[in-house]
C-alpha cells in the first residue's frame, strides 16, 4: 500500500466522527484534500464547515458545502485535519502547507480534534520535520536569531506568503523534547504570529494509518 492509499484510508476512517448536525472545522493538506474529495458521503450530516484555509474554501465550495467563518460558527463540534508529525501524546508538528495559524485557531475553537496521519508521520520525538513560523515579515531576522540561538537552522520559505499576509520560517535541527514548553516559548517571542507545535492543544484521537489498518489513539 503506497502513501497515497494510506491517506485515503485513513481520510475514509475519519468521515465515521462527523454526525448529523454538525458543523465541521477543516484543516488542509494533502490528506484533508483526500477527505475532502470524500465529503459527498456525508454531506447531508453537514451543517456547514468552518476552513482553516483559502485553498480549503475552494474545495469545499466545489462539494456545494456551506463554508462559513468562525465567528458564525462559535465552539465547533468537530474538527479534522492531517499532521506533518505526530507521537504517542498526540502532540503535533503542523504547517507544511503554510496554515498553521488557522488551522491552531479552529482547533483551538473546536471541542474535538480528529487528526489524521499515515504510518509515515508518527515518530517518537517530534522536530525531524523542520517547524514551520509564521512571523511578521519586519521580524524575519530577529526571531532568525532567536532561533539559532536554541540550536535550530531558520530557512525562510522562498516565494511564500500566508494567507495572512506573513512568511514562514523553517527551522531545521531542533529537539523538541518538551512540546509544551517549547511552543509557549517561541510564543512568546516578539514577530512570531504561531509556531506549528500543537501540543498546548493537542488532538484527541490520532488516526493512524498502515500497511493492515487503522489505529487510533
Amino acid at each position: 500500500m503506497n502513501q497515497l492509499e494510506k491517506k485515503n484510508k485513513v481520510a475514509e476512517a475519519a468521515l465515521q466522527y462527523i454526525e448529523n448536525g454538525h458543523i465541521v472545522g477543516i484543516g488542509s493538506g494533502s490528506t484533508v484534500n483526500c477527505f475532502i474529495d470524500m465529503l459527498d458521503k456525508v454531506k447531508s450530516k453537514i451543517e456547514a464547515v468552518v476552513s482553516s484555509s483559502e485553498l480549503t474554501t475552494k474545495l469545499v465550495e466545489s462539494k456545494n458545502i456551506k463554508v462559513i467563518e468562525l465567528r458564525e460558527a462559535g465552539k465547533i463540534p468537530i474538527y479534522i485535519d492531517g499532521a506533518d508529525e505526530a507521537n504517542k501524546f498526540k502532540q503535533l508538528i503542523k504547517g507544511g502547507g503554510g496554515a498553521l495559524t488557522r488551522e491552531k485557531i479552529v482547533a483551538h475553537s473546536s471541542s474535538k480534534f480528529i487528526c489524521m496521519v499515515d504510518d509515515s508521520k508518527y515518530v517518537r520525538m517530534l522536530g525531524k520535520f523542520p517547524l514551520p513560523i509564521e512571523v511578521i515579515k519586519m521580524a524575519q531576522s530577529s526571531v532568525a536569531m532567536e532561533m539559532i540561538k536554541l540550536g535550530g537552522r531558520p530557512v525562510l520559505r522562498e516565494n511564500f506568503i500566508t494567507d495572512n499576509g506573513n512568511v514562514i520560517l523553517d527551522i531545521h535541527g531542533l529537539e523538541i523534547n518538551e512540546p509544551i514548553k517549547l511552543e509557549e516559548l517561541l510564543n512568546n517571542i516578539p514577530g512570531v504570529v504561531t509556531n506549528g507545535i500543537f501540543a498546548i492543544r493537542s488532538a484527541d484521537k490520532l488516526l493512524i494509518a498502515n500497511e493492515k489498518n487503522i489505529d487510533v489513539i
